[in-house]
C-alpha cells in the first residue's frame, strides 16, 4: 500500500519544504519510488528539484486540482540528482482554492487524481501550504500520515492547537484514516538555552508522537535550492543529512514491529537510539 505523507504546519518558516524535500530524497536514497508533490504556491520544493523557473511551466498542479481533463502523469517532472518524480507548482496555485469552492467534494480532489498513479509509488510525499485552507485540507484527506515540522521556539509550539484541530476535524468527517506518523523538532540551536527548553516542553507535553530526531538550524539548507539538490547530495555527511536519513529510516520503521534506529543530531555530534524512545 501507497504510504502518502503530508508536511504540513499553517506556521511559515519551520522547514516544511526542506523536511518534504529532504525526506523525499532520504526515501528515494533506499530504494523506494517516491513522489513529491508540491501544494504551496511559492514553489519553493519545485525550485529545489531544479526546476529553476517554475512560472514558466506550461502545466503544474494547479492544472491537476482544476482541470479534470488533465493527468497527474502529464504534470509529473523528474529530479535525476534525487531519483524521484515530483508535481511541479507555480503562483498559479494560489487561485485554486477559489476555483475548488464551487467543486462538487472539493475536499478529495488532490486524493482522486493521486489514486490513478498510487501503483506507480511506494511513498508520495505532499509539501503543504502554509495554511490550514482547502489545499492543505486536499493534502490530508489525501494522505495516511502527517508529519509535523515544529519550529524550537515558543511561537511555533503555540499554533500546534490549531493544526491539530484541522486534524481532528478532517478525521472526524473526511480522512478517518489519517495517522500523525510524528512531530519533528525543526531549526533547532542546541547551544540557546530557548530551543533546549521548547524542546524539552514539546517532548512533555506531545511526548511519543515527538520524533527522536533534531534537525540543527544550518546554512546548509538555504544552500540547496540554488545547488537543485537535497541535503543529502549537497552535504552527505551534514548532521542535517544525517538527521534526514534518520527520519526516514524512522518513517519506514513505522510499517513494520522492527526496533527503530533513530539518530538525534545536535550540533556536530549523532547519538544513535535503537528502539522506543
Amino acid at each position: 500500500m501507497t504510504r502518502i505523507i503530508s508536511i504540513a504546519n499553517q506556521k511559515g518558516g519551520v522547514g516544511k519544504t526542506t523536511t518534504a524535500v529532504n525526506l523525499a530524497a532520504a526515501l528515494a536514497e533506499k530504494g523506494p519510488r517516491i513522489l513529491a508533490v508540491d501544494l504551496d504556491p511559492q514553489g519553493h520544493l519545485t525550485i529545489n528539484m531544479g526546476c529553476r523557473r517554475p512560472d514558466d511551466l506550461e502545466l503544474s498542479v494547479y492544472n491537476v486540482l482544476t482541470d479534470h481533463r488533465v493527468d497527474v502523469r502529464e504534470v509529473r517532472l523528474r529530479s535525476e540528482s534525487m531519483k524521484l518524480d515530483f508535481l511541479p507548482a507555480n503562483i498559479e496555485l494560489s487561485g485554486a482554492e477559489l476555483q475548488l469552492v464551487t467543486e462538487f467534494g472539493r475536499e478529495s480532489v488532490l486524493k482522486d487524481k493521486l489514486e490513478t498513479v498510487l501503483d506507480e509509488y511506494d511513498y508520495i510525499v505532499i509539501d503543504c501550504p502554509p495554511s490550514l485552507g482547502l489545499l492543505c485540507v486536499n493534502a490530508l484527506v489525501a494522505s495516511t500520515d502527517v508529519i509535523i515540522p515544529l519550529q524550537c521556539e515558543y511561537f511555533g509550539m503555540k499554533g500546534m492547537q490549531q493544526l491539530q484541530r484541522t486534524i481532528d476535524r478532517v478525521r472526524a468527517k473526511l480522512n478517518p484514516g489519517l495517522h500523525i506518523a510524528g512531530i519533528l523538532p525543526t531549526i533547532y540551536k542546541s547551544r540557546t538555552l530557548h530551543s533546549q527548553e521548547v524542546l524539552e516542553l514539546v517532548r512533555e507535553r506531545y511526548g511519543d508522537e515527538v520524533f527522536n530526531i533534531t534537525v540543527d538550524s544550518s546554512i546548509r539548507f538555504a544552500e540547496t535550492p540554488l545547488a537543485g539538490q537535497s541535503i543529502l547530495q549537497y552535504a552527505s555527511a551534514s548532521p542535517g543529512a544525517r538527521a534526514y536519513r534518520a527520519l526516514a529510516d524512522a518513517v519506514i520503521a513505522q510499517e513494520s514491529d522492527a526496533p527503530v534506529a533513530e539518530a538525534e543530531v545536535l550540533g556536530q555530534s549523532t547519538r544513535v537510539r535503537v528502539g522506543p524512545a
